[in-house]
């Protein structure tokens, strides 16, 4: 057959399209350890597994951005080929671990902290251990590192069982507080426990925040209920391939975020 009678080829039966709603890892802590005592709820991945995880990471043509960025690059049409990376809590572990992985694969990250527990530790967590949070020094050195830094409230409460004026001050009080911590009030709210509601949506909105972050929002969505994927000490190359590709299906058609 020649070139000018020949068939076309047929374009895929489906196409691959990225997800409405982006793509967002969550981190808690950065450190060592070697017992999964040690690490109860899961939260903790260790510098190497950060490494590895920022590696590939780039081996599949992504870049980690604070949630800032990616929300900027997105609504400018520049955000394929970047992941939005969150930090929940602020334990001083970021300055010293994290940091400097962060930097070596110029990649950025939103860190939400608790301006109510500056330089405390994380006694909401009962099983422990105990992990130092972030004085306001330390949040002041990492934006100045230049990271995002968001609110994860006051003092780390479920905000659905909150009434009305301790959610108006776990919401605009944190921010508040954080405005004149850093000189700027925080863009990116996260809710703790990942637990929401109507009535917690409409509130951090009310706030005067452009985003936050949840776990898994279920019905609710857009900019105030933004989905994150997990990620700990086991996810390797393969399980983060699989949490992707769960991500890009189930947010194929979801609403925007």
């Amino acid at each position: 057959m020649s070139a000018d009678t020949a068939t076309p080829s047929a374009p895929p039966a489906h196409p691959a399209r990225a997800p409405r709603t982006p793509w967002v890892l969550m981190y808690h802590s950065v450190a060592e350890f070697t017992d999964p005592a040690e690490d109860p709820y899961g939260i903790t991945v260790t510098p190497r597994t950060l490494d590895a995880q920022l590696v590939w990471l780039r081996s599949r043509g992504l870049r980690g951005v604070s949630v800032r960025e990616l929300r900027a690059a997105r609504a400018a049409g520049r955000g394929a080929g970047l992941v939005g990376l969150t930090f929940d809590d602020g334990y001083t572990d970021f300055l010293g671990q994290a940091l400097p992985l962060l930097r070596r694969h110029e990649a950025t990250a939103t860190l939400f902290v608790l301006p109510g527990r500056l330089g405390e530790d994380n006694v909401w967590d009962p099983l422990g251990p105990r992990k130092p949070l972030l004085t306001a020094a330390g949040i002041r050195e990492v934006a100045a590192a230049g990271h995002e830094i968001g609110s994860h409230g006051l003092l780390h409460q479920d905000l659905t069982a909150a009434p009305d004026d301790v959610l108006r001050q776990e919401l605009a009080g944190s921010r508040e507080r954080l405005r004149e911590l850093t000189g700027t009030a925080p863009e990116g709210f996260c809710y703790p426990y990942g637990t929401i509601d109507r009535r917690v949506v409409d509130a951090t909105r009310a706030a005067g925040y452009a985003y936050a972050c949840a776990i898994v929002p279920g019905r609710l969505g857009g900019p105030y209920a933004m989905p994150r994927t997990h990620i700990s000490e086991a996810d390797g190359g393969a399980r983060l391939r699989v949490k992707q590709l769960r991500h890009r299906v189930k947010y194929l058609r979801g609403a925007a975020a």
